[in-house]
């Protein structure tokens, strides 16, 4: 019995071992008790992740794939499987540290980085294969055409390391493009405490119009009057660190 891939979940089983025993000895296993796979499929990473000490969790709303994880897999009980990740609330965990890991549906794949966000003081570490696109998005660096919104946040709460890159011919059915396997591990800057909301409106409205300078990006956020000659605002979002947005972010609160 094997699991037919549905092309509306985003599903590309992986069929290479090494590269599944790669990803699934990216994450570091300190500093946490329980790890959460996204997507399972068929358990090519599942089998792996059964092994270690930790307690697994499997989100995974196709009911063929659970179906045939149970019959493969005896430590995959009913109460490991938890739902649709982007429905989690982690209480199941009283407010332990929870990693993440998974080969994921690409169709989702930026929304499961924001959920991260969301929980970030729950998830120390996550490792996890994207389309190749969203993977180098996530882990660019400023003054480059991939460093942008999703680059800026996520690496607010983490630090970003690329680890390599997958070719299409080791999933079934192959993907049209090439997937990237990045580690995000958990380092939060200062200075973000409360200002959260605003930081992500500064970044969103900074790379709403990349090619413009920010003191135009920023209009429409009513730039305080004290800020009004700050020297960002002579640049454009891309040459902004992060560092650099949480800065801006902290004297705007400041001077509302």
């Amino acid at each position: 019995m094997s699991v037919r891939a549905k092309k509306h979940l985003g599903q590309h089983f992986l069929t290479d071992e090494n590269i599944a025993k790669n990803i699934v000895e990216g994450l570091s296993y300190e500093n946490y008790n329980n790890i959460m796979e996204v997507g399972p499929g068929m358990g090519v990473l599942t089998k792996y992740l059964l092994e270690k000490e930790q307690t697994i969790y499997l989100a995974e709303i196709d009911t063929e794939s659970i179906d045939y994880l149970k019959k493969n897999y005896t430590k995959a009980t009913e109460e490991t499987f938890v739902g649709d990740f982007l429905k989690q609330d982690f209480n199941f965990i009283n407010g332990d540290q929870i990693a993440i890991i998974g080969n994921f549906p690409y169709n989702i794949s930026s929304q499961i980085l924001f959920k991260i966000i969301d929980y970030y003081q729950l998830v120390p570490e996550m490792v996890g294969m994207f389309q190749k696109e969203v993977a180098e998005r996530t882990a660019a660096v400023p003054r480059t055409k991939d460093y942008g919104i999703l680059s800026v946040l996520v690496q607010a709460y983490y630090d970003v390391t690329y680890l390599f890159t997958v070719n299409e011919n080791v999933f079934n059915p192959p993907p049209k493009v090439k997937s990237g396997v990045i580690r995000l591990t958990r380092n939060p800057k200062e200075g973000l405490a409360g200002n959260e909301v605003l930081f992500k409106q500064i970044v969103k409205a900074g790379f709403g119009q990349r090619r413009k300078k920010l003191s135009n990006s920023w209009k429409a956020l009513n730039i305080p009057e004290a800020l009004s000659n700050h020297e960002f605002l002579d640049k454009r979002a891309e040459e902004l660190s992060v560092q650099d947005f949480i800065h801006i972010t902290q004297l705007w609160k400041e001077n509302m």
